[in-house]
C-alpha cells in the first residue's frame, strides 16, 4: 500500500483486496470478551474533524483504540480554528505532538491531498471525507458488506465482485460516497449504474467506470445491491427536483420497488438516513437493509487501514499472538 489513503482511485485490485482480507480477520475481534489487539500500542491517531461526524469519527476511534493506539480527537468547533488558525499552523502543531497517522475529514475539497503532499506532517494521512470529493473508507466498507452477502464462495475471496451489479441512487452530484463507490467497484470488477435525476449528475460524469440511468424502475429488477444517497440538502443552493414528493416517488426505494429486487439483492445506505424520501422506514427496517451492519463493518475496515498504513506486514491476527506469547 501507499503512505496515504486519499482517493479510492489510488488503490490496485492487490490494495483493496489487501485491506478487504484484513479487515476479515480483524472481525473476528467482535467475538472475543476482550476486543483489542496490541499491534499498534505507542502509536498516536489523531481525529481530524473540521465537519460533524458521528458514524466516521466514532469508527475510526474505536477501531485505533482496538489496536492499542493513543487516540487525539480535535474538532475545528472549540478550537484554535474557530480563531482563525490554517491549516498548515494546525498540522505542524500535530506534528510537534508527534501524530503517527492524521484521520482528516474536511469540507474543502482537496484539503487530505495538500495535508499528505505538504510535509508539514511525516505521519500517515487518511481521507475521513473532503468536500464533495471522496470518502475512501466508505467505499471499502460498502464493498466489504458486498462481499460478505454477494459472494458465492464466502468471504475472503478477492474475485467475488467481479460481475456483480450495484446501482447507486440519488444525490450523486454532492455525493463523496458514490464518487469513492465507483472507483473502487470498478476496480474490484463490479458494473455500477449511477441512478439520479438530470440535475443531480456531476459534470464529466462520462468519463467514470460506469453506466448513467434517469429510471430506477428499468435497472432495479437487475441488480444485485442498490446503494441509496441521503439527498444533501446543506449543499445545495438551488432547486434541484421539483418537490420532495416527486422526488420519492422517482428515486426513492419503498416497498413495492424492493419487491422487484432478485431475492438475493440488498439494500444499502452510508447513513444518515432521509426516512420517507431516499428511502421508506419499510425498507430501512428489513431484513434486507445492511445500514447498521455497514456501521459495524466500519470499524474493522478502518482498523484494517490504520494496521497496513503503521507498518502492519503480516497477519494483525497472527500478530497478537506472537506478542501474546512472549
Amino acid at each position: 500500500m501507499k503512505r496515504h489513503l486519499i482517493s479510492a482511485a489510488d488503490l490496485s485490485r492487490d490494495d483493496a483486496v489487501l485491506i478487504l482480507d484484513t479487515a476479515e480477520e480483524l472481525a473476528r475481534l467482535a467475538d472475543r470478551p476482550i476486543k483489542k489487539l496490541p499491534t499498534l500500542r505507542g502509536r498516536t491517531v489523531v481525529n481530524l474533524f473540521f465537519e460533524d461526524s458521528t458514524r466516521t469519527r466514532i469508527s475510526f476511534e474505536a477501531a485505533a483504540k482496538r489496536l492499542s493506539a493513543d487516540v487525539i480527537n480535535f474538532s475545528a468547533k472549540g478550537s484554535s480554528v474557530s480563531k482563525g488558525e490554517s491549516l498548515k499552523d494546525t498540522a505542524l502543531t500535530l506534528e510537534a505532538m508527534g501524530a503517527d497517522a492524521v484521520v482528516i475529514r474536511h469540507h474543502a475539497s482537496g484539503a487530505p491531498h495538500r495535508l499528505a503532499t505538504s510535509g508539514w506532517i511525516n505521519g500517515a494521512v487518511v481521507n475521513a471525507g473532503d468536500g464533495t470529493h471522496e470518502h475512501p473508507t466508505q467505499a471499502l466498507l460498502d464493498a466489504f458488506t458486498m462481499r460478505r452477502h454477494l459472494s458465492g464462495e464466502g468471504p475472503g475471496v478477492g474475485q467475488d465482485l467481479a460481475g456483480r451489479r450495484i446501482t447507486i441512487v440519488g444525490d450523486v452530484l454532492h455525493s463523496r460516497v458514490a464518487r469513492s463507490n465507483v472507483h473502487l467497484l470498478a476496480t474490484l470488477g463490479a458494473e455500477v449504474t449511477l441512478v439520479a435525476p438530470p440535475t443531480l449528475v456531476p459534470f464529466g460524469v462520462e468519463s467514470w467506470p460506469c453506466e448513467i440511468s434517469y429510471d430506477l424502475d428499468a435497472v432495479i429488477g437487475k441488480t444485485d445491491a442498490v446503494m441509496m444517497l441521503r439527498v444533501q440538502r446543506e449543499r445545495m443552493n438551488a432547486a434541484f427536483f421539483p418537490t420532495e414528493r416527486e422526488y420519492a416517488r422517482r428515486y426513492g426505494l419503498d416497498g413495492d420497488r424492493m419487491a422487484r429486487m432478485p431475492e438475493h439483492a440488498i439494500v444499502m445506505h452510508p447513513g444518515p438516513m432521509n426516512r420517507g424520501m431516499e428511502i421508506t422506514a419499510e425498507v430501512a427496517d428489513s431484513d434486507r437493509c445492511t445500514a447498521v451492519e455497514q456501521v459495524a463493518n466500519g470499524v474493522s475496515i478502518r482498523m484494517a487501514v490504520l494496521y497496513l498504513l503503521l507498518g502492519g506486514n503480516e497477519s494483525a491476527v497472527a500478530a497478537d499472538r506472537t506478542e501474546e506469547s512472549k
